[in-house]
């Protein structure tokens, strides 16, 4: 039934703009189905969630001042991902981005709606992550946020309440937010295998761009293996690791390394330009 919607409402909406690249991964265009939720509203509405999300971390005293280390690292390794970050969604330039630090013993991260990122020292100290592997957590979590996962997400749990005629009527009169209720909980949002595969390859080529070395996608699977689903890695419930997650980041890194090489030096691929 749902699959009968969603291919009905697709004549219903504005052709997605391809996203196509010279170099690096080669994704799909995204799905039309974002254009049923109104992105401005999704992201005031993440950044609201983001915002009392901090506040509440604060009365705890477990957020982290600005001069952390563990916070200065993540922030450094921020400031080298998110130039690239409009190369997969021009609107990122306008994106307000914060990069904060929870401490908790919760192995966690995300990237919401409008580049809120957050990380909690649960996964950053359980797992002894590196730079490298940091990147690639993050280039995962914002890849989500870019490819606006959470907009697909939240069409498609919706689309059957409503029914294609009643979608119609909304779609007609240009009034999706009407239609669609996006003030849930986006910090509990679960995605598709299909969301995170291509979140995973999306992370890849913007740390690999930032200089961070892709083959730590490597590493940190195998650390997330060996961890398991205990000890409170919450990461690990919506992003369990495996053997065809692996084969999967080995498989893209042909189109991944001459962008880290690249990022490497500079100076001899610009004399080669």
């Amino acid at each position: 039934m749902l699959r009968r919607l969603i291919l009905a409402s697709f004549a219903l909406l504005p052709l997605a703009m391809p996203c196509a690249h010279a170099d690096g991964v080669k994704v799909d265009e995204a799905s039309r189905l974002r254009a049923l939720v109104p992105a401005e509203q999704l992201e005031q509405s993440a950044g609201q969630q983001y915002h009392q999300m901090l506040r509440a971390a604060a009365d705890k005293r477990a957020l982290a001042p600005a001069n952390h280390p563990a916070l200065k690292r993540l922030r450094g390794i921020a400031e080298r991902i998110i130039p690239f970050s409009a190369r997969f969604n021009p609107r990122a330039n306008a994106w307000r981005w914060e990069v904060n630090l929870i401490a908790s013993r919760e192995a966690n991260a995300f990237c919401m709606p409008g580049g809120k990122i957050a990380f909690y020292t649960g996964l950053i100290d359980g797992l002894k992550l590196s730079d490298d592997e940091i990147a690639i957590v993050m280039g995962h979590e914002i890849a989500h946020a870019l490819r606006e996962h959470a907009r697909e997400r939240i069409a498609k749990t919706q689309l059957t309440q409503l029914g294609v005629g009643l979608l119609g009527h909304f779609v007609g009169q240009g009034r999706y937010a009407d239609a669609f209720n996006i003030g849930g909980n986006l910090l509990t949002l679960k995605f598709s295998r299909e969301d995170e595969s291509d979140a995973d390859v999306v992370g890849l080529d913007l740390a690999a761009r930032a200089g961070y070395d892709p083959r730590a996608g490597i590493s940190l699977w195998q650390k997330m293996a060996k961890a398991g689903g205990g000890g409170g890695f919450a990461w690990l419930s919506t992003h369990p690791a495996g053997k065809d997650r692996i084969r999967e980041i080995e498989r893209h890194l042909p189109e991944v390394m001459p962008l880290y090489e690249r990022a490497q030096n500079p100076h001899t691929q610009k004399q080669k330009g």
